[in-house]
């Protein structure tokens, strides 16, 4: 049931629902729903979405939002990440509070995977 005020749903472009699909399915155990060929939306199963028929890319260099999950294994994440087809945009850093690295999907589009885990508690 959606929540007064709180984000409800996410779009994305893509021009391969089936590529999304497998991806997004094999790293982050998302479902799916398809409404032929312009549209396939997705569960988390907290938050909603989909892919819509686009070849433009999300990235954060041309301003776009950058959606960021939470990891408890970052490496292990990655690793998954690329095994299905993602691509490595930045290496893991530090922050304040956390690692993160950046990648792409097969479409282009480009997420984040931070976690406070493995953290030096003497920095």
């Amino acid at each position: 049931m959606p929540t007064d005020k709180k984000i409800d749903y996410i779009e994305l472009p893509a021009n391969n629902f089936d590529k999304q699909q497998l991806f997004f399915e094999s790293v982050f155990d998302w479902s799916f729903t398809d409404y032929g060929p312009a549209y396939r939306a997705f569960s988390d199963g907290q938050i909603d979405g989909g892919f819509y028929a686009s070849d433009a890319r999300s990235r954060a260099e041309s301003g776009a939002s950058l959606v960021i999950f939470y990891a408890l294994d970052l490496e292990a994440v990655q690793l998954q990440i690329e095994d299905a087809g993602g691509e490595i945009l930045q290496t893991i850093f530090s922050f304040p509070g956390g690692r993160r690295f950046h990648f792409a999907d097969p479409h282009g589009n480009e997420f984040a995977v931070w976690t406070d885990q493995g953290l030096d508690p003497a920095t």
